[in-house]
């Protein structure tokens, strides 16, 4: 999978205007509804929000996974958010987030859910990438970053 595929410059926001986590959530939300890919925005964001409330998607190192699936959904698509100051997520590492990375598909998706939400971790996970994109000022730089590293490991979405 190439994440590349459900996200596009019109879903990254850097800096978001929410400063907390429900507000960073329903931006999201809203951003994806904003470009058509999202028919119910309202049943997105409590899918979302249920299972934030379930247990934190804020995995620590600065990143933050929220995602829930719903039947608006016609499709997988992403949706990033830079805050402009590092908030709290309720993190396991209890430290704050830098990068909100929001996750939404079909429920009949759950292969494809599953495959994007790893993708997203295991880029999150290299150090000097994960900097890069935490540094970054623009959704253009975002995109660039995530397209550069997409290509220069194109095996790591793919199963096996």
């Amino acid at each position: 999978m190439n994440l590349l595929d459900i996200l596009s410059i019109d879903c990254i926001r850097a800096p978001l205007v929410a400063s907390d986590k429900l507000g960073v959530i329903n931006e999201l939300v809203d951003v994806l509804a904003g470009t058509g890919r999202v028919k119910d925005p309202a049943a997105l964001k409590e899918a979302v929000w249920t299972r934030e409330q379930t247990r934190t998607t804020g995995i620590g190192h600065g990143l933050a996974i929220p995602h829930g699936k719903c039947a608006g959904m016609t499709s997988l698509a992403m949706a990033i958010g830079k805050p402009k100051e590092p908030m709290d997520f309720d993190s396991i590492d209890r430290q704050p987030v830098k990068l909100i990375v929001l996750l939404a598909s079909p429920p009949d998706k759950t292969s494809d859910h599953i495959q994007a939400l790893a993708q997203v971790s295991r880029l999150m996970m290299m150090e000097q990438f994960r900097q890069r994109v935490y540094a970054a000022q623009s959704p253009e730089e975002i995109l660039e970053l995530l397209r550069s590293q997409q290509q220069a490991t194109p095996a790591a979405g793919k199963p096996g």
